[in-house]
């Protein structure tokens, strides 16, 4: 229930629309490098070209020492089904299950059978399977997908057992599901009574995936995104919206729904994909018994035509909603001009392309970065910029946002204009190497999800039928890519012409606001309600009310899920794993250092705390971390510091630091952190970058900073409907400690408010006149401390560079406590009601809590997480149809949630009602179990060499606090559950405070116990 693009995930309570061009490189996946284990090795060994096993055949092995793993692809001899595995020594093994899905409508129906199938199979007949395994797995990752034209359903464990488990439901799921019609109407769309109690009440749509696109379909930045791939690939499944409209949705029946199932989900239609260490024989055997052997091949007619080309440009204006929270009013259109670039099966085509949407449009060094963004002109570059390697035909556009509707044709010239200019004038040889240093760089960098990020990465392509291992070879692509550029310098203008100057399949997408777009598309909505519903005889009526009633009693049965596969905590380590950090004194600052495997990087952080900083210049400090790096430094200007950063590090990067006392609810420590990494022969030249940006930051540079504070107004303003329930949870919470009160200035509603400020303002001088009074309090060793992580024989020489710099900032006079208090802050209850143009509701509770080492956190982080699985999930998502909710404890809060919700107060109702469930225990032992293990799960997700350590250094957390923290978590028990639900969670027990940002609401509005916001934020 994600969409990427358009991509849907189906679970996640909470998941956001992410943007289009998420995965679109394989840039992407390049991340880290391992040895392989002996026992990987031998497995390899098995698996031969043309060696038969458990039904299929291996049609190629190949090592790919670019990331020390080995590739080996399979068909099934039945079936047709392919399987690629990578052996790889990663402990996070995982496994997806993909099917090309080719919807020709926009009912959403590959995105409604992507959350029905979950709702129950054959095997695992109880209700909502996936769910439950949530609480009955120790998954590293869990979720689904719906893309533009395809549909993935992944998971991730470092546990083999679990990993079987999981297997288990995920095969039965997809091959075998029962798709209920109950299950139909509940996840995708349903007309129901709004008060099932009165038959006389309104009928009303209904439905998980409806509320969903509801909320995904919002805002400006979704809609055109959506409307630039249908409009520029029109011939086939790209010319619809594989999540759903609303206005559609209603038209998929539950026949179409199993129909589609039947076409699509064929074993001869999907690839599957293994990774990690797990026996890649036990896979194979388990998917060909449970699964395979059940089916003969089909032809399934999923294939994806090449778009026709055409003869000439089009230009297609559309509108959307206003934004309230953009600073001009005037300037709210959007304009891009988009290119359907040639097929191509060979994937250095596709690494050359990625290469130069790279070199074009990103970095202050860029040609449309400087010939778009710097002049001002709008907020950003286009929702839609850059290439998108998702579809059959790749495409890239360029364009800006943001913009006066009088410059569109301004813009579409300089777009013209700068293609013609790298023609003429190429590319600067340091801006090639500089990426392909990137490459080199990210090749070692280790993450914890790179088995993950690779399907991610490569499903795209292997969905068209290409091989999915050819382009994991990047550096063969890179060395070729050298030779071809030795050869012919002029390769990349060459390309730009042919793949822009002369091609003709070019739209023009222009968009402009309405004031009437949300009332005219709720008029939409009501005028097809009253056609579903006009000839509606009591007969009907009595009819809906039963289905109604009938949905609403399976909702509310107790389930039985004991059928599914569970981990025991039994089976948890009790111990965690130790990290042991050196902690040290270098010039009187405190020096954390931690051994590692990084693959030859150093890892560097630096927090700065500041609690002298005046509060005048608080909501300051985002920006002052957003622009620390990109202004500027030294004898450099902001070009060439960006220039020298990406030739010798992974960036530099400044952010807000913001942490409760794990002791104390009321002790704060805020400040920046400060955090890159480089290769080796990097290091002294990483450090000295870092030392000229404290020592001599530049901040006098009104034009820059304008591109800048644009830049982060307008992806602060589009943030708001992405992630409502976060910032609804600050707005509520920001009276209850200390820590919330800064965090809701420094990244909730009035940091969104004060950056549109800042981008209204004429004149920045007051703006950079306090950005250099922050500076005074930051850009020094006062108070600093550092951590380095790296393999042992690299710590001395970044030490020794580190010790440089130290020595040579600047010290102050500021005596800065670690942790402080706020003798004026008193917690206080309040309801803050903001009224902003959504079509759903974020729906927010906060109760002040505890921190982290109190008795009672491990409690109530296992109740919480019981409430949500157990109540909450029911009443908001399954019976209100919201896409998600939930409660958690996090930094001494204690906070309830609901995501893209159609309801309020409702759902305030239902956070309440599941306050008296826990108080009077109406869950069961299992169900305690079930939350252990997730919340086990969470805690013990793999961390990457690069972070270990990191409690520590961030909040203080030794090795002793967390596993004493650990043992609460074991020792929790029933009365403990009870006992801190009545004392931290029922009404009157601890200060609480609420939030709802959501459309115009009358009974909101007129109860006087709420505080309103009706401009754009409190």
């Amino acid at each position: 229930m994600i969409h990427i693009g358009k991509l849907h995930p189906s679970i996640s309570t909470g998941s956001r629309w992410f943007p289009r061009l998420v995965v679109n490189s394989l840039q992407h996946c390049w991340y880290s490098t391992v040895q392989h284990s002996a026992q990987v090795t031998n497995q390899n060994d098995k698996f031969q070209v043309g060696t038969q096993i458990h039904g299929y055949t291996v049609i190629q092995s190949s090592e790919i020492p670019d990331f020390h793993a080995h590739a080996i692809m399979l068909r099934h001899n039945e079936t047709g089904a392919q399987h690629l595995h990578i052996t790889r020594d990663d402990q996070n093994n995982v496994f997806s299950i993909a099917f090309r899905t080719t919807p020709m409508d926009n009912t959403g129906v590959s995105h409604i059978l992507e959350h029905t199938v979950l709702c129950g199979s054959a095997k695992y007949p109880c209700r909502d399977p996936f769910f439950k395994m949530l609480n009955r797995s120790l998954s590293t990752f869990m979720n689904a997908f719906t893309a533009s034209d395809w549909t993935m359903y992944p998971f991730s464990t470092q546990n083999e057992k679990d990993y079987h488990n999981l297997l288990s439901v995920y095969l039965d799921a997809a091959f075998f599901p029962n798709l209920r019609e109950t299950d139909f109407r509940q996840e995708g769309w349903r007309l129901e009574h709004s008060n099932l109690q009165d038959i006389n009440s309104p009928i009303i749509f209904k439905g998980i995936v409806f509320n969903e696109m509801k909320g995904a379909l919002s805002t400006g930045e979704s809609i055109y995104q959506n409307a630039y791939q249908n409009l520029l690939l029109p011939n086939h499944t790209y010319s619809f919206n594989s999540g759903g409209d609303p206005l559609d949705i209603p038209k998929l029946t539950y026949d179409q729904l199993k129909e589609f199932h039947v076409s699509h989900y064929h074993p001869s239609n999907a690839r599957f994909y293994t990774y990690g260490t797990f026996s890649l024989e036990k896979h194979l055997s388990h998917i060909n018994d449970h699964v395979l052997k059940n089916f003969l091949r089909s032809n399934p007619q999923t294939e994806i035509p090449l778009e026709p080309k055409w003869s000439e440009p089009r230009i297609v204006t559309i509108s959307c909603p206003p934004d309230n929270l953009a600073a001009d009013p005037e300037k709210q259109t959007t304009v891009s001009v988009g290119y359907m670039l040639d097929y191509s099966e060979d994937p250095f085509e596709q690494f050359v392309l990625n290469i130069l949407s790279t070199l074009m449009v990103s970095g202050p060094n860029s040609p449309f970065y400087q010939s778009l963004r710097e002049p001002n002109y709008g907020s950003d570059y286009s929702p839609v910029t850059g290439l998108d390697s998702q579809t059959k035909n790749s495409t890239f556009a360029v364009g800006l946002q943001g913009i006066h509707e009088n410059d569109v044709e301004k813009v579409v010239a300089i777009i013209e204009e700068t293609f013609l200019k790298i023609v003429r004038e190429g590319f600067e040889p340091e801006r090639i190497e500089s990426i392909l240093h990137n490459v080199e760089l990210s090749q070692k960098h280790q993450t914890s999800n790179f088995g993950l990020a690779l399907i991610m990465a490569v499903i795209p392509s292997w969905n068209q039928d290409k091989n999915p291992i050819s382009p994991l070879f990047v550096n063969t692509y890179v060395q070729k890519f050298k030779n071809i550029l030795e050869k012919n310098p002029a390769f990349l203008q060459e390309k730009v012409k042919e793949c822009f100057l002369n091609n003709t399949h070019k739209l023009t997408l222009i968009m402009k606001p309405d004031v009437d777009y949300t009332s005219i598309k709720d008029q939409k909505e009501m005028e097809l309600l009253a056609s579903m519903t006009k000839n509606f005889t009591d007969a009907a009526r009595i009819e809906l009310l039963e289905q109604g009633l009938k949905l609403e009693a399976i909702q509310s049965h107790k389930d039985d899920a004991s059928v599914l596969p569970k981990m025991m905590v039994s089976e948890i380590d009790p111990k965690i794993k130790e990290t042991k950090v050196e902690e040290n004194m270098l010039d009187d600052v405190k020096i954390f250092t931690c051994e590692q495997p990084t693959n030859g990087i150093t890892y560097f952080r630096a927090i700065i705390p500041t609690s002298s900083l005046p509060y005048v210049v608080k909501p300051y400090l985002p920006l002052f971390c957003n622009v620390l790096t990109r202004l500027g430094a030294g004898s450099r200007n902001y070009k060439e510091l960006a220039q020298i950063i990406e030739l010798t590090t992974g960036g530099l990067h400044a952010s807000p630091h913001l942490v409760t006392n794990h002791a104390d609810n009321d002790a704060i420590e805020y400040g920046i952190m400060l955090s890159s990494h480089c290769l080796e022969r990097n290091i002294p030249m990483m450090f000295s970058l870092w030392q000229d940006i404290l020592n001599e930051p530049e901040f006098n540079n009104p034009d820059r900073l304008r591109t800048l504070i644009n830049s982060a107004a307008s992806d602060l303003s589009q943030s708001v409907a992405q992630s409502g329930h976060l910032y609804a949870m600050a707005c509520a919470a920001k009276g209850l400690t200390p820590a919330a009160q800064l965090s809701e200035l420094f990244s909730g509603l009035r940091q969104v408010e004060f950056m549109k400020e800042l981008s209204e303002q004429e004149s920045l001088d007051g703006v950079i006149e306090n950005l250099m009074k922050t500076a005074m309090y930051i850009c020094n060793s006062n108070d600093m401390r550092c951590a380095i992580n790296a393999p042992s024989e690299m710590l001395d020489s970044s030490i020794h560079a580190l010790s440089e710099m130290l020595t040579s900032l600047n010290t102050v006079g500021f005596d800065d406590p670690d942790f402080v208090q706020d003798a004026d802050f008193h917690p206080k209850s309040q309801k803050t009601f903001v009224e902003m143009d959504f079509p759903v509701n974020y729906v927010s509770k906060c109760i002040r809590g505890v921190p982290y080492s109190h008795e009672d956190y491990a409690k109530l982080q296992i109740l919480l997480r019981l409430m949500s699985a157990k109540y909450l999930h029911q009443e908001i998502r399954e019976k209100g149809g919201a896409y998600g909710g939930g409660a958690k404890i996090d930094s001494g809060v204690i906070s309830f949630y609901s995501y893209r919700d159609p309801n309020t107060l409702s759902t305030l109702n239902s956070f309440e009602k599941s306050v008296i469930w826990a108080s009077e225990g109406k869950f069961t032992d299992d169900d305690i179990e079930e939350a252990k293990l997730s919340v086990f799960s969470h805690i013990d997700s793999p961390v990457p060499p690069s972070n270990r350590g990191m409690p520590l250094f961030k909040s203080g957390l030794t090795d002793e606090i967390r596993q004493l923290h650990r043992d609460r978590l074991f020792a929790t028990n029933r009365n403990d559950l009870i006992n801190v639900s009545q004392r931290y969670l029922l009404p009157g027990a601890q200060k609480d405070a609420y939030a709802i940002i959501g459309p115009k609401n009358e009974e909101l509005r007129n109860d006087p116990g709420w505080k309103k916001s009706l401009k754009s934020v409190p």
